[in-house]
Parts: structure tokens; sequence; C-alpha cells
């Protein structure tokens, strides 16, 4: 088959450009106060949950930043999926307290939103006027932003190693990227150590969050060289202990390498992006704001993969995947599938039902438009075509 000949071929060229200094590994957290920061006062924006209080990792930051010599206002205001009014109250706050830079203590969304929040302390008007696609304003930001140290207590998303974030807007219902290159930050944070208290069930939304944005890099027609060996790596280590993770959380090992396969996916997903499964999940979760992003992404995946594998759009990718998750004479696409699903049993998510978060099967092709829509772009990045009605149709097959 022609495709399977261009496959052979891998791509060469890449771009990579990161300033952040990454301080990755159990016990990093003790290593903040003697860092260079880039400001005289924080923001310290944490969730409004309980955790980061409860175990005392709130408590060990103030400390650390007492040792830097630094001041700080908290902001506790950020919940999991981040709205746009809780972005723009940060700001506010961010000014109020003359703060010069940011620390997000937390997980995906107080990292994503510490981006947003950085960018508007530093510029006038809403939010909205600067995200592109959607009714976004699409204006570009006149101020750079204020500096990020990012201190992630989850292992999902991997925005401690990229400069973007998604926001909600409940009155548009639009749930879209915002960010730019210059937003990155400038130091990241990453002990496993504080990742031991999250329950089994977000332990597993949020690895596999991190397990698709490696797989739907690997699917990217935009894959390169150092994206695929940093992806493969990556998704091994999440394959191999997320089980152990979720049966486990106090096991410091697997979550050492959870955390290793989410900080690497901020790496590849700046090397190459993602596909339209992130797209689709973002207009679920736009429509039913109590979705949780990793649920949603898993209850697509399948349905999303197989479109692909019938399509034989990517087969010599999804063989390298299978391999990777464990299935070492892998030698054809659907063994990927195979992989996964036995994964998703393992860490007991195989049973998630769209209906059981008030979706409605007549909904998909409004979650189809809403995804392109809202970010469009990832579909550009799908290694063949994929229309609204394709779309459309690999919600109705996930549907349940």
């Amino acid at each position: 088959m022609e495709r399977n000949k261009e496959e052979t071929t891998m791509n060469m060229n890449f771009n990579f450009n990161n300033p952040t200094n990454l301080i990755f590994g159990a016990g990093a957290l003790n290593e903040l106060g003697e860092q260079q920061l880039p400001g005289k006062k924080a923001l310290l924006l944490i969730s409004n949950g309980k955790s980061t209080k409860a175990n005392g990792y709130l408590e060990r930051t103030e400390a650390q930043l007492k040792r830097a010599g630094v001041d700080y206002a908290i902001f506790a205001g950020i919940m999991e999926n981040p709205v746009k009014e809780a972005i723009m109250e940060g700001a506010a706050f961010a000014r109020e307290n003359a703060c010069d830079f940011i620390v997000a203590l937390g997980g995906g969304a107080v990292i994503d939103a510490s981006a947003a929040i950085a960018a508007m302390a530093a510029n006038e008007g809403d939010l909205w006027d600067y995200v592109y696609g959607g009714t976004g304003g699409c204006r570009p930001l006149v101020h750079k932003g204020l500096p990020i140290v990012a201190i992630a207590t989850t292992s999902g998303t991997g925005s401690e190693m990229n400069g973007f974030g998604v926001i909600s807007n409940l009155e548009t219902h639009e749930k879209i990227g915002f960010g730019e290159p210059s937003l990155t930050p400038v130091l990241a944070i990453v002990d496993p150590e504080l990742m031991l208290t999250v329950p089994p069930k977000y332990t597993a939304y949020q690895g596999f969050d991190a397990l698709f944005h490696n797989t739907e890099v690997m699917m990217s027609k935009g894959v390169n060289i150092l994206s695929e060996t940093i992806a493969l790596s990556a998704i091994e280590s999440i394959a191999k202990y997320l089980p152990v993770a979720v049966r486990d959380g106090a096991n410091l090992e697997a979550r050492e390498h959870i955390a290793y396969g989410s900080t690497m996916a901020g790496v590849t997903m700046q090397l190459t992006s993602t596909t339209a499964q992130h797209s689709m999940e973002h207009s679920m979760s736009a429509y039913h704001h109590n979705l949780p992003h990793g649920a949603g992404l898993i209850m697509i995946s399948k349905a999303f993969a197989e479109f692909f594998i019938e399509k034989h759009a990517c087969d010599g990718q999804f063989v390298k995947m299978a391999r990777a998750m464990g299935m070492p004479d892998a030698d054809q696409p659907e063994d990927f599938i195979t992989a996964l699903v036995k994964l998703q049993e393992a860490c007991g998510v195989s049973d998630l039902k769209m209906s059981e978060f008030g979706f409605e099967k007549s909904e998909c092709m409004t979650l189809a438009k809403g995804a392109r829509s809202m970010q469009g772009g990832l579909f550009d990045a799908n290694p063949c075509e994929m229309t609204d009605e394709d779309c459309a149709g690999v919600f109705e097959k996930a549907y349940r």
C-alpha cells in the first residue's frame, strides 16, 4: 500500500525552543527556594478546592517563597474547567496586589489559567478579545504577560511546559485554547511526591489525558523524529504504570513514570500538534461543563482511533504505539485498539458513558460543529480528512 511506503520516511525537520527551566523528580519542590525567581511579589494561584491546603502543599510552597525572599498574595478561585470570569478576577487581583509574577500551584486547570491571568494582568479589555477561534476577538497581546512559575500537583496536561491553556466561556458554550509561546513558564517544578494523594478516578482521567496527548502526536501528520521518540517513551511509561498508580496511589515509582509521561507530552505538543480528538472533547465539556476532560477523551478514544484505522491513514503509527503499550509482537493497527481497551479496563474506566453526563445522541452534530468552530486547527493535524459528518459519526459510535 502506498501509505505504508510513506510511513517508512521519517520527517527529520522540527523546531524546538523552550525557555522553561524544568526541575523534575521526587523532592523537587524543596529546590524552589534556591531558584532565581522572576519577580518580587507572586500571585500564588491555587484551585478553589481543599487538597492543596489539606495536603500541606500550599504551606510548603509559601515556606519556599519566603526562603527565596519574595512576597506573595493568594488567589484561590480556579475550578476544574476554568471559566473566563475567574481569569478576569485573577488578573484584577494580581494588579490590585502589585504582583509582578505568578506561581501556579495545582493541576492542569490552575496552570492553564495562569497563562491567561498572566496575559490579562498586563493587558486591557476582556480575555475573549484576545482569543483566536469561535467568537474570540483575535486581537494580539499588546504587552508581555507576567512571568510564570508552574508547580504541578497532577499528571495530565503537560501545561507546565507550554504557554497555552484552555478556557471556557459559559455564555457562548465555548471552550477554546488561549496563549502564546511568550507565556511559557520560566520555571517548572514537577515533583511526583505532590501527586501521591490524587484519588484513583482522577489519577486515571489525568493519566489518559497525558496518554492521548502523546498518541495524538503519533497520529498527527506533523509527527517528526524527535516528537515520535519522546511520545513513544511517554506512552510506554504511562501504559505500564498507570494501572499501578490507580491501584496504589502511594506508589512513588508509578507516580514518577506517569509524571514523566505527562511532562514529556508538554514537549511533544510543542514539536507536533495534537489532533481533533482534543477539539472534540473540548466541545463536549463546553456543552456539559461538569465533564472531566480526561473522562471525555476516554469515552471517544476508541471510536476516534477506529475512524483512522478504517481509513488506513497511519497504520504504522498504530503498530508502533501498540508495541509501546505492551504488545511487542503487534503487527496490525487494530492491535492499538486491543492495547487501549485493555489499559482502560485495567484502570477501571472502560465503562464510562456519555449518557451518564447528560449527553443525548441527538447532540452529535452540534458537538461536531462545535469542535471545528472552537479548535478547527487541530483538524488540520489529522492524518486524513474528517468532515463534520465523520466527526458526528465518531460521537454516535462512541455514544452509550
